[in-house]
């Protein structure tokens, strides 16, 4: 089998993929809110995002985990605007206030090629699930002009189904948030409904496809799942529960217990998340995550 796995799609079914892709946009079902909105006529819904990608940056990303970033880096394409609305979020500028300009599919193919050019390790799509049939349509146009990288679906797992189906054999590397275990906490934090559940699926369909986390002789991912967890103050994350799912899916999944958080952007509204976490949060976060291949930077 050529790698990346795209490679391996036929000309067909680039172009039914694409189609079904894109007629998604006419009563938009892209991700799991349903907007039914018609993007293809400009229309905005929850993602305020029309016909075409919103793109804020382009760049070899070298804060990624190492199996992402490499030594080269990882050619990272932030998409403006989200379909989840954390308080806490730390580049609201991009995902809340939709820094950034519209890009046509042959402007973002380009971009994936210039990255290419840069000798970066991946194409890594962050925050892309409000944008699956605008990737699709730029990375043919970006595979016929030699794309040749593989791609890394960042995102935070609010997905639909069916846009992750229409990434089987596209997408080699999934790196993937699992949030929060209670959809009470994560209406009130992130604004979206049915999280848990619908992470889950995701999460377990992205298993599906691509398996746990594989890396070359240099420790590079090239295929399989990678899941990050942000640890929050409080207990909020429900972190316990969120490693048991984890570990009903595969005990030998990678995981990145991230101890980072800080209370960006309207986090200070909220009295619990208004700080970092302390020592006992993390420790008992890291238990909770025993067992698991764990990637630490």
């Amino acid at each position: 089998m050529t790698y990346p796995s795209y490679l391996n799609l036929t000309q067909q079914e680039w172009k039914e993929r694409i189609e079904k892709a894109l007629s998604m946009l006419e009563e938009c079902r892209v991700c799991p809110h349903n907007c039914g909105v018609n993007r293809l006529k400009g229309e905005l819904g929850y993602c305020r995002t029309g016909r075409y990608a919103i793109v804020d940056t382009c760049f070899p990303h070298l804060g990624e985990e190492k199996p992402i970033r490499g030594r080269r880096g990882s050619g990272t394409i932030f998409f403006s605007y989200c379909n989840m609305r954390c308080v806490y979020c730390q580049n609201y500028v991009i995902s809340h206030l939709g820094e950034g300009e519209e890009v046509k599919p042959e402007e973002l193919a380009h971009m994936f090629l210039k990255l290419q050019s840069l000798g970066c390790h991946n194409i890594n799509l962050v925050s892309p699930s409000h944008v699956v049939p605008q990737i699709l349509e730029a990375l043919h146009m970006g595979v016929k002009k030699g794309l040749r990288l593989p791609i890394v679906y960042n995102t935070s797992s609010f997905d639909s189904l069916e846009s992750l189906r229409l990434l089987d054999g596209v997408v080699d590397i999934y790196l993937a948030d699992f949030k929060y275990s209670d959809n009470k906490v994560v209406k009130k934090y992130s604004k979206v409904k049915n999280y848990f559940d619908t992470a889950i699926n995701a999460i377990k369909e992205m298993h599906r496809q691509v398996g746990d986390l594989e890396t070359d002789e240099e420790g590079i991912a090239k295929r399989g799942l990678l899941v990050r967890h942000l640890i929050l103050p409080n207990g909020i994350a429900g972190t316990e529960k969120v490693m048991k799912e984890l570990r009903k899916i595969s005990p030998h999944m990678a995981v990145n217990v991230m101890d980072q958080y800080m209370p960006y952007y309207k986090a200070f509204d909220y009295p619990e998340l208004s700080r970092r976490i302390n020592t006992e949060e993390y420790r008992q976060a890291m238990e909770y995550a025993k067992g698991f291949r764990l990637v630490l930077d």
